[in-house]
């Protein structure tokens, strides 16, 4: 009655639907490449133990720091890990300390936390130090604490005078 040739032989019906079979797909992977592709944060960038960067870091994003930088860095949420040493200025939105820095510190929201070791300023709007934190310096609060330069008012008496500055 039926044969194996007849069955898998296309029909008229099969040949007419071919030429919508390759537009729908066309279609289709443009609109799932949007939901696949959102345009939401990446994560954080992590810096390892066993690295260490001699320059400046700047982005936009996220920075996780756990070897040993020389140098500023300047990033939205910078998070300073347990083993990490940072040997400049860090600016950032959110600053989070837990291991070593030595220079200043500019955040929005800054947080020692018990393991931190900071040496420097920290020029913050909100703050948060906890117990078992180790601090040298002084702390200011500033509305606008990302702006670039000295906070005005403030003058370094351990800092050496400029040629021009004796008259």
């Amino acid at each position: 009655m039926f044969s194996k040739s007849r069955i898998n032989e296309p029909g008229p019906k099969a040949e007419a639907e071919k030429p919508k079979a390759p537009e729908s797909p066309m279609t289709k992977p443009s609109m799932d490449f949007t939901p696949s592709a959102p345009k939401g944060k990446a994560g954080a960038s992590v810096l390892s133990s066993d690295l260490t960067v001699v320059g400046n870091l700047r982005t936009t994003g996220d920075i996780q720091v756990e070897g040993t930088v020389e140098g500023d860095i300047r990033a939205h949420l910078l998070t300073v890990g347990e083993s990490a040493t940072i040997r400049g200025e860090i600016v950032a939105d959110d600053i989070v300390v837990n291991g070593r820095v030595i220079g200043r510190v500019r955040g929005l929201k800054v947080r020692l936390t018990s393991t931190a070791r900071v040496e420097g300023d920290i020029i913050h709007k909100t703050i948060a130090i906890e117990s078992g934190a180790h601090f040298e310096g002084s702390v200011q609060r500033q509305e606008d604490p990302l702006a670039n330069g000295r906070p005005a008012g403030t003058v370094r008496l351990d800092a050496p005078a400029a040629a021009g500055d004796a008259e």
